[in-house]
């Protein structure tokens, strides 16, 4: 069936004012859904950028607190060795105090003990030294004693006189190094300063008195160089105590006779 061209016509020009008003709808209802969409789309944006910024704030403090907890336990560890390094110095300090007064003490010691031998050495050998001359001295003493019991000339008395200087002399030497003589005439008996080589009868002196000397005894500080050689007297009273003691305290005991002199005598 053919259709008029007029007919045609129309809905052709119908149908094109449908478009033409189609259109103008349609983009109508595109801009107010695009107007939502985009009013959403800043709400989200907004909302998504809080949370970013949130996001980013929590990352950046998870971030800070971290390197924070890192630098204090650094810190900590550091602490640690410091303290540790700080005992370590102490102890070593203190070990080396204690070396320097155990050298200290050791250097004292062997000071007092270098000092103390070097006088005993001197000591040797100046009692060594005096006990070699103690002979030379007894035979100038006998050799002046001599002389003077003779008849002399001006002459040979001088001579004497200036040998008995040079015997003073020598002992002001003596004493000069804490020599003493030991003459002890008329005093009481000591064995440990007397050698006893006989007994005499005595009754007008006290028992056990040195009656003579027959050689000198020396002494240098509380040594005793060379015992004195006595003889002893007996049968006389019996020497009375140096002091009284007090009332309770014991007697003094006399001291034992010498039984070698005894033996001697006999």
């Amino acid at each position: 069936m053919k259709i008029p061209v007029e007919a045609a016509d129309e809905a052709t020009d119908a149908a094109q004012t449908t478009d033409d008003v189609k259109p103008e709808v349609d983009e109508a209802q595109t801009v107010e859904q695009a107007e939502r969409e985009q009013a959403l789309t800043e709400e989200e944006m907004i909302e998504a950028a809080i949370r970013a910024g949130e996001e980013a704030a929590e990352n950046d403090f998870k971030l800070k607190y971290e390197q924070a907890e890192q630098k204090a336990a650094d810190a900590q560890r550091e602490l640690a060795g410091a303290v540790e390094a700080k005992e370590a110095a102490e102890g070593r300090a203190r070990d080396a105090v204690d070396r320097m007064a155990r050298l200290q003490a050791d250097w004292e010691n062997f000071r007092r003990r270098t000092a103390a031998e070097r006088l005993a050495e001197q000591s040797r050998a100046t009692e060594k030294l005096v006990t070699a001359l103690l002979p030379v001295l007894d035979d100038m003493e006998r050799a002046i004693d001599h002389a003077r019991s003779q008849e002399m000339d001006e002459a040979f008395s001088q001579f004497v006189d200036g040998v008995d200087a040079v015997h003073t002399k020598m002992l002001d030497v003596f004493s000069h190094e804490g020599v003493e003589p030991i003459d002890p005439k008329g005093e009481a008996f000591d064995p440990l300063e007397h050698q006893a080589v006989g007994r005499v009868e005595d009754a007008e002196q006290y028992d056990e008195t040195v009656h003579d000397v027959y050689q000198k005894g020396y002494r240098m500080a509380d040594r005793v160089l060379r015992s004195a050689m006595v003889t002893v007297t007996y049968g006389g009273a019996k020497r009375p105590a140096p002091e009284e003691k007090a009332e309770g305290e014991a007697e003094p005991k006399e001291a034992p006779a010498d039984d070698s002199s005894e033996a001697t005598q006999e």
